[in-house]
């Protein structure tokens, strides 16, 4: 253990962690590429991009100059009555990079904040329209939208994540993904009866995240949008995680967008937005939306100001992100990337105790049966010198974009050694 772990952890409170019980976490002192290294030398192949943020991998040297150049300049600043480059250049890439109308963003810090902020210009937004018995959000089953308060009411109640505040969040409603024909006709139905009281429908486009991997396609999504127009309902596109090329597009939404032509009214952005540097957020409003604001009465403007909204130095990380999309082919090595982990996460399939094996763009997916020793299993990776952590009943890949395929081999075989080695003890 490294001379500053003990004693620190003495005071560390660490996330989803039994603090009696759990192991100690494993000690890192740098990180390159797609690599972590530990205190005694050991490096971890990082296969899940640091909670699905570092797109780029490590310490991308552009990245870097980016921040250090802004640190020099500007590091931070209120965001009331002033304004910096920084931030005004990234809402104008946004607002380009994004399908439709989405043109108007608003910078928070984190991805719970960007869907509280999303919720509030939707209840706001029927309120200054004179609508304000518009109150309520539908999700979906096996959702996932965040951690504090508002935003633990959006997810899956039997996850388990959250039961334990369920008579303290507001009351919300959950719908099935409509992914077939009765589904369909329940979620229609569902608007049809509610829908002057739902201000919003949330969804996270194609894949549903910590909600356990669940996927689909994109007319489920293209539907949900229809619907949402015919019930006069605005749309939620929550892309904290699908967001910046991790389902094959740059947007997941895209994918209804070349259907139907549906944008969301509101979407949400955050994790790889600066590749995986510095924390920053997005909730990005389409024009109807922003212009529902627009009054004499001050009462009528959206109330909300996080103290570090717009951070500079996390908005030149963010600039210098967008940069690598452009200059670099991340969405081709996304396809190249689901390819392989297709062809290489298949024979799981096949092992006891797996239900499905699951792959979208960068993501790989092997859903679990039965009792799962979760802390068995990420010791087991850190010992085959990578970092992935399962939870749930899910085991998952989602690697840096910039990953060459002989580190993703070495991924992708370490999670059919641990999973093979799980169906021999079943």
């Amino acid at each position: 253990m490294s001379d500053w772990q003990n004693p620190g952890l003495a005071h560390l409170w660490l996330p989803y962690t039994q603090m009696k019980t759990a192991a100690a976490p494993l000690p890192v002192v740098s990180s390159a590429g797609v690599r972590l290294t530990l205190a005694d030398g050991r490096e971890l192949i990082d296969g899940i991009s640091s909670w699905w943020t570092a797109c780029h991998g490590y310490n991308h040297p552009h990245i870097q100059a980016a921040v250090e150049t802004q640190l020099a300049t500007l590091p931070h600043v209120m965001f009331a009555g002033l304004v910096h480059e920084p931030a005004a250049r990234l809402a104008q890439r946004l607002a380009g990079l994004l399908p439709g109308d989405l043109e108007r963003v608003f910078f928070t810090e984190s991805g719970s904040v960007a869907v509280e902020v999303a919720l509030k210009m939707a209840l706001q937004y029927w309120r200054n329209l004179g609508h304000a018995g518009k109150q309520r959000i539908v999700y979906f089953r096996h959702g996932y939208h965040g951690d504090t308060f508002a935003t633990m009411a959006l997810c899956d109640p039997e996850e388990g994540m959250h039961r334990l505040f369920a008579g303290s969040m507001p009351d919300q409603i959950m719908a099935e993904l409509p992914n077939d024909d009765i589904m369909r006709r329940a979620f229609d139905l569902l608007l049809e009866t509610h829908g002057e009281r739902v201000a919003a429908v949330i969804v996270e486009p194609l894949v549903q995240g910590a909600g356990g991997m669940q996927m689909h396609d994109a007319e489920t999504l293209a539907f949900v949008a229809a619907a949402c127009r015919r019930h006069r309902v605005l749309l939620i596109a929550d892309e904290i995680m699908t967001g910046f090329g991790r389902t094959g597009r740059l947007f997941a939404c895209e994918e209804a967008a070349q259907l139907t032509g549906t944008t969301p009214d509101i979407l949400c952005l955050s994790k790889a937005l600066t590749g995986g540097t510095l924390p920053l957020a997005a909730t990005v409003a389409r024009r109807h939306v922003f212009e529902a604001f627009l009054s004499d009465d001050p009462a009528a403007a959206l109330m909300h100001g996080p103290t570090y909204m717009a951070n500079a130095l996390a908005c030149a990380a963010a600039n210098a992100s967008l940069d690598l999309f452009e200059r670099e082919p991340r969405l081709a090595q996304v396809a190249a990337i689901e390819a392989q982990l297709r062809t290489e996460l298949e024979p799981c399939r096949r092992l006891t105790g797996v239900a499905d094996v699951r792959v979208k763009g960068a993501i790989g997916a092997v859903e679990l049966t039965g009792e799962i020793d979760l802390d068995g299993m990420r010791r087991r990776f850190a010992e085959l010198g990578v970092w992935v952590r399962p939870f749930g009943k899910v085991a998952y890949l989602m690697p840096p974009f910039v990953i060459d395929s002989a580190d993703l081999s070495v991924l992708t075989g370490a999670m059919h050694r641990v999973l093979s080695a799980r169906a021999a003890t079943a």
